[in-house]
């Protein structure tokens, strides 16, 4: 049977638009051989989600978005379509999430969930959706942000009060100071050369010097020992023994003078009445003025107490006054 050219050529056009619907299908991730479910739900903002995003149900894909579309009953509302060619049950209390990409597109997510009536064909879903990377990024440096223009304007400000600060007069003493320190530190280098070479000519010297003061300790090291051996330590104990038996003795004196002391401020024996009684001293000093007056009169009269005789004869007329005075 011979074939027309027409035929041929509808053939060949028929093939061509299957094979494009085909390749489209495939573009769009559909499969043009099984029958889909269609679902739906609502979003005020899809976060990016295009037809072409792909439907995960734990991370595994089990369809894709068909169809998105305003909701004519709400302003401002979208209804998001997506179909699902695989055989996976799930409840209508399921809920969807679009999660936004790093990059740009989205993810559509289903969460699914297994109690209450099963959902079917043409069933709505509660939709959300995630602020996604980029967002919860930028919140949480805008408090960072902040602080950075803080600190921005801070190092302006300091930088300006620097700038006010190094004026010309200022520069010219810091390099003077400058100047100066480096003065410094040239002569400081130069004192180390001279304290270098000083040590470097006198090296003998101090070797001769360190000898000394070992020969002076060795000696000194052997005196000590001399001493420990003419047994000059026991003498000095002994003489310290001596010492402290004195001291012992001084204090029994002085122990024995506050006895004598508090004997006589209590008025106990002759001393003792002599200073606490006053009629004592009164009858003292009486007796010393009659005892002055005795050996004025014996001067002055000395006849009226002493009597000799050549003879022993005694004189019967007694004691006859003077009357030539």
């Amino acid at each position: 049977m011979k074939i027309s050219k027409e035929i041929k050529s509808a053939i060949i056009g028929i093939s061509a638009i299957a094979l494009t619907i085909w390749g489209y299908s495939y573009l769009k991730k559909q499969n043009l051989f099984n029958t889909s479910r269609m679902y739906y739900s609502k979003f005020n903002n899809i976060q990016g989600l295009t037809k072409a995003s792909i439907v995960t149900i734990n991370g595994f894909q089990v369809g894709n978005v068909n169809s998105i579309n305003f909701n004519p009953n709400k302003k401002g509302e979208l209804i998001v379509g997506y179909s699902l060619f695989d055989d996976f049950t799930f409840s209508k209390n399921s809920t969807t999430k679009i999660i936004p990409g790093l990059m740009g597109g989205a993810e559509f997510k289903i969460i699914p969930s297994y109690d209450g009536e099963n959902a079917t064909s043409g069933s709505y879903l509660i939709g959300s959706s995630d602020a996604g990377m980029m967002s919860s990024i930028e919140t949480k440096l805008a408090p960072l942000d902040t602080k950075l223009n803080t600190i921005l304007l801070d190092a302006d400000k300091l930088l300006v009060n620097i700038n006010n600060t190094l004026n010309e007069d200022t520069q010219q003493n810091i390099r003077a100071s400058i100047s100066k320190l480096n003065q410094t530190l040239s002569h400081f280098k130069n004192a180390s050369k001279s304290l270098e070479t000083l040590l470097a000519d006198n090296t003998n010297k101090f070797g001769l010097i360190l000898d000394n003061t070992n020969a002076a300790t060795q000696s000194l090291k052997t005196m000590t020992n001399d001493i420990e051996q003419a047994n000059l330590a026991g003498d000095i104990k002994q003489t310290i023994t001596k010492l402290n038996g004195s001291l012992s003795n001084v204090d029994v004196l002085i122990a024995n003078f506050n006895t004598i002391s508090k004997e006589l401020s209590s008025g106990k024996g002759s001393i003792g009445k002599l200073l606490k009684d006053d009629g004592l001293y009164i009858n003292l000093e009486n007796a010393t003025k009659e005892m002055e007056e005795l050996m004025r009169e014996m001067k002055e009269h000395p006849k009226r107490f002493v009597h000799f005789s050549l003879f022993g004869k005694k004189d019967k007329k007694g004691y006859v006054e003077d009357t030539k005075k």
